[in-house]
């Protein structure tokens, strides 16, 4: 494996990991009702906001031109508002396993969105490790919620079920569209534009609660926990997250999604909120196996290679 490939995931499993321990501590931060789900998610963006424009000053300036301005604003739509805001409201209506099973699907979308638009090919391999990685991750998800005894439902779980699914095909969207985009600007540039254009739209919805937030409720656990959403979990993941994105295909990239469940899982353990036993050994498995499986597919590069080689030894041949 080349040293790009190897950054890529290294930076995906990094960016993934920091969310799946992000679950468990914005979970804590919210438990108190000091802090709604949608001030966490503007804290998030405009916490990130501020530390990118500030490391932007230390990096070499880089113009943006207006069609391309045009352009991250709709990454920031896709990125960060409809797959943030409509996984807010989608978990507000339906049961948290039920989301987090939604969220399997992404992979799945992103290898059907890079056939479609980048003619990334569709193997069996492919398939086959999207397929072990999605039941090792719903194996692992279906297994904490029975031994915890999550049942809990929303409101409306068939809606929620929907905003939730639409927020993983604005990210699987977000992976195929802007793969090549993301490479001409360093991941500062375009983070800050991103982070910008979405602060701005999430503000109208936003206001009235952080006005009503009761800030000096806030314990220090809960302050260090909601930094480590906003900078470790926001600001270095997004970083890593266009270095995957770089570096590898969206394919690939995006069966690191079934990293966040597993290191969830992890921290409940730690915290006396699970036990550990065979069925988790079997699930962490499936994950890596289905990761190396995907992995080792052949991109549409390779594929026409491959088919370059063999005409050309089929020349040999014939003369």
């Amino acid at each position: 494996m080349d040293t790009a490939k190897m950054k890529g995931h290294v930076a995906m499993l990094a960016a993934n990991s920091m969310w799946g321990l992000m679950a468990p501590l914005a979970k804590f931060v919210m438990i108190g009702g000091a802090v709604s789900s949608l001030v966490m998610t503007d804290l998030r963006v405009f916490g990130a906001m501020i530390l990118f424009w500030i490391f932007s000053f230390f990096q070499k300036p880089e113009h943006v031109g207006h069609k391309d301005l045009m352009k991250l604003f709709v990454a920031s739509l896709l990125a960060i508002v409809f797959n943030q805001g409509s996984y807010i409201f989608g978990v507000g209506m339906t049961s948290p396993v039920d989301a987090s099973i939604i969220t399997t699907s992404m992979p799945l979308i992103a290898m059907i969105l890079a056939a479609i638009f980048l003619k990334e090919p569709i193997t069996g391999k492919k398939i086959l490790g999207i397929a072990v990685g999605a039941s090792g991750a719903l194996l692992l998800i279906l297994g904490s919620s029975q031994a915890s005894g999550t049942t809990v439902k929303g409101d409306n779980p068939l809606l929620g079920d929907v905003f939730v699914l639409l927020a993983q095909c604005s990210y699987a969207f977000y992976f195929v569209l802007f793969k090549n985009f993301v490479t001409k600007y360093s991941a500062v540039t375009v983070m800050k534009w991103m982070f910008t254009y979405a602060f701005i739209c999430l503000l109208p919805f936003s206001y009235s609660s952080l006005l009503a937030t009761d800030w000096l409720a806030l314990d220090g656990a809960r302050i260090a926990s909601i930094l480590f959403v906003v900078v470790g979990a926001t600001f270095l993941s997004y970083i890593l997250i266009i270095v995957g994105q770089k570096n590898l295909r969206p394919t690939v990239a995006g069966m690191y999604n079934y990293i966040q469940p597993l290191v969830a899982t992890i921290v409940a353990i730690c915290w006396g909120m699970d036990s550990f036993n065979l069925t988790k050994v079997l699930s962490v498995v499936m994950i890596f196996g289905g990761v190396c499986l995907v992995t080792s597919s052949r991109s549409r590069a390779e594929m026409e290679a491959y088919k370059a080689a063999k005409g050309d030894k089929g020349v040999e041949k014939a003369e």
